[in-house]
């Protein structure tokens, strides 16, 4: 995956569930299955947050939970704005073979205001139906070995697919059936392990001690 990407999934991560230690983030993540799809592993997870630490996109409180020290991860405006930028390219960047970028930017959609989001969409749809009309005129028979036209008739296929259900996903959001909000994107309270929810309140509160 994209280096750009997996700044975006932990940005993202972040974002969502603010102020959130790092155990949090990971687990978060795997659940999303980042390891299968976005090869995104636990230890990339880490070294990411450090580095985006480092970049000034979030900032690390170290705090005294009841004894224990833990390391807890805010977004920080910078990181919010490159946060915003990444989920909009990664709508509207469209890739014949990769659609990694774009898995990632549109579970990520509630984080971008809804208008631009949906520009961002119908950006996506006229580049789709660009690439649609290139693919359907394929080299002629003779002109490229039969395998490789076979490969083109396959990225029309999934190009075609994706078209119309972006045309659907798009209509979905014009008639407000398809509602983006980021708050009700939260664990549920007896979530096994770190009980983040609870987690989050505490850290609110030891932040503003």
């Amino acid at each position: 995956m994209a280096a750009h990407d997996t700044r975006m999934l932990l940005l993202g991560a972040v974002a969502l569930f603010e102020p959130v230690n790092g155990y949090q983030i990971r687990r978060e993540l795997l659940s999303w299955s980042v390891d299968d799809w976005a090869h995104l592993n636990p230890g990339s997870i880490y070294s990411g947050l450090a580095t985006l630490t480092k970049q000034g996109f979030i900032v690390r409180h170290d705090l005294d939970d009841g004894g224990r020290e833990v390391a807890v991860y805010e977004s920080t405006a910078q990181g919010r704005s490159e946060l915003e930028r990444l989920v909009t390219a990664g709508l509207e960047e469209v890739s014949v073979v990769d659609r990694k970028g774009f898995s990632a930017a549109f579970g990520l959609l509630p984080l971008v205001p809804e208008d631009q989001a949906l520009r961002s969409l119908v950006r996506r749809r006229v580049a789709l139906e660009e690439l649609v009309a290139r693919l359907a005129q394929p080299p002629a028979p003779g002109d490229a070995p039969p395998h490789a036209l076979r490969t083109v008739m396959l990225w029309l296929d999934l190009a075609t697919a994706e078209l119309a259900w972006l045309r659907e996903s798009i209509e979905e959001m014009k008639a407000g059936r398809l509602a983006l909000d980021a708050s009700t994107w939260t664990p549920p309270a007896d979530d096994p392990g770190w009980q983040m929810n609870a987690d989050r309140e505490r850290y609110r509160a030891l932040l503003r001690g």
